[in-house]
């Protein structure tokens, strides 16, 4: 692990699902710390991090996905931090570029919801937006959630700066944002509900032929606490008892049926599966072998 005062180089990797290309792209880390825990003790907390061979302070990473084949424009799922977050984000750009595509070559951006870390990314320094050809597509509940002027008033004042931030991010698109309730997005892309962590957060079932990936978004931040403790969530979560129940009910249907998954905060390159573990559960990564699945 790289300390605070590097930024990190881009990272990307290539895996098959069918006739598509699913690329997880990394823009970075920010370093956390217990107090981000909630729904277990810190010295719990701790002593997973620990057993895990992870810094007692957790490390949060951070990853996007391009969806490219089967003759389609390029899809990308969440955009990164972008410049609202600190020096060691922002690294999706760099991403798309070793990958080989343009931010004019973005038609869709699936928003798995508005955190600023998963949205930020959507604009520039300038305001303009960073995918000048792209439409954004976001779950009505979030919508509705973040980006009304009314949302906004009632908002308690500690939380107003992701409010502002999320309405930041997506101003410069205009009318070019769809809202959803679930279903298929574009072909080949389901968006699954996953509320609890903002009203309208989901995830993405990406399916071609007999091959699928759940990318379940925000599920797991911290990996080496949550998959042996699903009762821990994070502070981040807008309704933590809906965000645990989900995380249990997702942790569980993975398991059972061997799903190969991707998390937003799993730690790169993000892909996997998800196995019983005692009481809890481990996370085994994809075999990686060249860069490509």
């Amino acid at each position: 692990m790289a300390d605070g005062s590097n930024k990190p180089l881009p990272g990307v990797l290539r895996w098959s699902i069918g006739d598509l290309t699913v690329t997880a792209l990394n823009d970075g880390w920010f370093q956390g710390s217990l107090d981000l825990v909630t729904g277990i003790s810190h010295e719990e907390a701790g002593a997973l991090q620990r057993a895990g061979f992870r810094p007692e302070a957790p490390v949060v990473t951070l990853n996007a996905f391009l969806i490219t084949g089967a003759g389609r424009k390029p899809v990308l799922i969440d955009s990164g931090y972008g410049h609202f977050g600190p020096e060691t984000m922002g690294r999706v750009p760099a991403a798309l570029a070793l990958a080989g595509v343009k931010p004019e070559e973005i038609e869709t951006v699936l928003l798995t919801h508005l955190h600023p870390d998963h949205a930020g990314g959507l604009v520039k320094r300038d305001g303009s937006a960073a995918y000048p050809n792209a439409e954004l597509v976001v779950h009505a509940d979030e919508a509705a959630h973040w980006l009304p002027d009314a949302a906004f008033s009632r908002a308690p004042d500690e939380a107003k700066p992701y409010f502002e931030n999320a309405r930041k991010a997506v101003a410069p698109y205009g009318a070019r944002l769809r809202r959803h309730e679930g279903g298929e997005l574009v072909p080949g892309i389901t968006a699954v509900p996953l509320p609890g962590h903002t009203p309208g957060h989901c995830g993405m079932r990406i399916v071609s032929g007999d091959k699928s990936l759940f990318m379940w978004t925000d599920v797991v931040h911290m990996p080496a606490i949550q998959f042996k403790q699903p009762e821990a969530g994070v502070a981040f979560d807008v309704d933590g008892e809906q965000a645990r129940a989900t995380r249990k009910r997702v942790l569980d249907e993975v398991a059972t049926e061997k799903s190969l998954i991707a998390g937003s905060h799993l730690e790169f390159p993000a892909l996997g599966h998800v196995a019983r573990e005692g009481s809890g559960y481990s996370f085994v990564p994809v075999l990686w072998v060249g860069g490509e699945g």
